[in-house]
């Protein structure tokens, strides 16, 4: 019989706390591939010293290598990765700001992000909180949602007796609305919970990951409502995007910024 002993935190977390490392991460955070020489100067090494924290990375299996003829390419190793930065973020001290370009970047950043394949930000939050008004998303007491597959409850029971968070459930008639959006929810990849959210670490309230936040967000670029921006993770969102959100969803001009 295999027994396993608790899960090794202080080997991964010595990893991560690096800080060359942690911006390597950060900068693949939201989801995309990119090489040594890219994520050497996101980290502000070399690419001689590059090499070594990858190794590192690579050997906690926080990233993963793409081969590309003679290229390679590094992409965090699973969306878990990208969950847990979001929320070491939680009870991080934020970092201080000691340029206009770093002052720009972090606006930008709480502004709207990707959080590995989803929208992140208050524009993230906000999208959230306009799905529940329309009763597109309900949020009910974890023991009431079943087991259905695509929900899955966001944490466990605590102990105490204390509540559970709430489970989000996508409700019939979001089923109608996302499909006239254009996302084919009865399609969602079933590794993976469709509807599930993550606690915004700036806003401290919930935005919607998972599969369904995934498609949703992947809609929004096709429309062009959303555009990358010159930071890795920043996205912004267009005047298409702006009108879009108010006459879809319902979602109040003054809300959008």
């Amino acid at each position: 019989m295999d027994v396993r002993g608790e899960a090794d935190i202080a080997q991964v977390a010595a990893v991560i706390g690096d800080p060359s490392r942690t911006r390597v991460l950060l900068a693949l955070a939201g989801g995309g591939v990119l090489p040594a020489s890219a994520l050497a100067a996101e980290a502000g090494v070399s690419n001689s010293t590059i090499s070594g924290h990858l190794a590192k990375l690579l050997d906690a299996r926080l990233l993963t290598v793409e081969l590309d003829g003679r290229h390679r390419y590094y992409r965090l190793a699973t969306t878990d990765v990208a969950r847990a930065l979001e929320q070491l973020a939680l009870i991080a001290r934020p970092l201080p700001v000691r340029s206009l370009n770093a002052d720009t970047r972090a606006k930008a950043l709480l502004r709207a992000r990707l959080c590995y394949d989803h929208l992140a930000g208050r524009l993230g939050v906000t999208v959230m909180s306009a799905l529940q008004e329309r009763d597109i998303l309900t949020a009910e007491p974890a023991e009431a949602a079943g087991p259905a597959e695509s929900v899955e409850p966001a944490e466990p029971a605590r102990p105490g007796g204390e509540a559970a968070p709430p489970v989000y459930v996508l409700t019939p008639h979001g089923h109608a609305e996302l499909t006239a959006f254009g996302v084919d929810t009865e399609r969602l990849p079933r590794r993976r919970a469709s509807v599930r959210y993550c606690v915004d670490w700036a806003e401290r309230r919930h935005h919607l990951a998972g599969g369904l936040g995934a498609a949703l967000t992947a809609r929004m670029f096709a429309l062009e409502w959303l555009r990358h921006g010159k930071y890795r993770r920043v996205v912004h969102l267009t005047e298409a995007g702006r009108a879009g959100l108010v006459t879809t969803f319902g979602i109040p001009a003054d809300r959008l910024g």
